[in-house]
């Protein structure tokens, strides 16, 4: 008994310290303005890609270098570029589409960096493009569009009966780029740096089941950290969405991420929001 507990002592401390943000969270937005979750989890995210880079650089190509700064470069340009995506403001200090292409550019490349830091190292997702795999890396896209194509017209129902309003057609090339706002920068974020440091932690513990427990901690902060202010006006509300977001569309890119690599996660999701942009969500 104290073995097994011991066994899980470090995946049980960190499922305590990730609850324990949204709880604290939750109680100072009651009467305050704190940091949103999103903001939170990036910035952690960004601390851990930091350190793992710091010391795991030498086992980066060059050729991995300029491609995380130039996926970086592409999703700045895009957001300078946004009409149709407005991203949450970083930390309630860079709200404008300049600034934002700046933050999320930085953000994107620093997790790049540090998730194929952690892919050398045996992380859990691959990337196939950073090492040139382009035959590879277009196959796991199409089959993310595939899996995904029937999801997002769900979605698109999905919110149209949430949101009570109805669809209002958008202008389908500025849909189709700004998708790849919220694709390539949160996948790089949540399915690829932060699932690898939360494996980075377990896989001592838990070798056999690190990289499971991981990408269900990833996809439980992905789909919960979306409600912050439902959190707030009513918690129960806020459980039963996240959890039915996690299985429809979490899993998904769990799957996809784990089996085909993190293009596949990225095609999927940016299906998704070309259908909901494009419908006026």
């Amino acid at each position: 008994m104290i073995r097994q507990f011991s066994k899980y002592k470090t995946f049980s401390l960190l499922a305590i310290c990730i609850l324990g943000i949204f709880f604290v969270r939750s109680l100072l937005a009651v009467k305050g303005n704190p940091p949103l979750l999103d903001n939170i989890f990036t910035l952690a995210t960004l601390i851990g890609s930091f350190v793992v880079l710091i010391l795991g650089y030498r086992d980066l190509h060059a050729k991995e270098w300029i491609f995380a700064i130039s996926i970086g470069a592409l999703v700045g340009l895009g957001m300078s570029c946004a009409t149709l995506f407005t991203p949450y403001p970083f930390f309630e200090i860079v709200r404008d589409n300049l600034g934002q292409a700046f933050v999320r550019g930085f953000c994107v490349t620093l997790s790049l960096l540090g998730g194929l830091v952690v892919m050398r190292w045996g992380g859990p997702v691959y990337f196939s493009a950073a090492n040139g795999e382009w035959g590879k890396s277009g196959s796991a896209i199409f089959f993310g569009l595939l899996v995904g194509l029937p999801l997002s017209i769900l979605n698109v129902f999905a919110l149209k009966l949430t949101e009570d309003k109805g669809i209002v057609w958008q202008n389908p090339l500025s849909a189709l780029l700004d998708a790849f706002q919220p694709a390539i920068f949160e996948e790089v974020i949540y399915r690829f740096a932060l699932w690898g440091l939360l494996w980075l932690v377990l896989r001592k513990t838990l070798p056999g089941q690190s990289v499971a427990l991981a990408g269900l901690l990833a996809t439980l902060v992905h789909s919960f950290q979306h409600f912050d202010t439902l959190f707030v006006q009513s918690p129960l509300a806020a459980l039963g969405i996240g959890l039915g977001m996690a299985l429809i569309w979490g899993l998904p890119s769990y799957f996809l991420a784990r089996r085909r690599g993190l293009e596949s996660a990225i095609a999927f999701h940016w299906i998704q929001d070309v259908e909901r942009f494009f419908a006026g969500f």
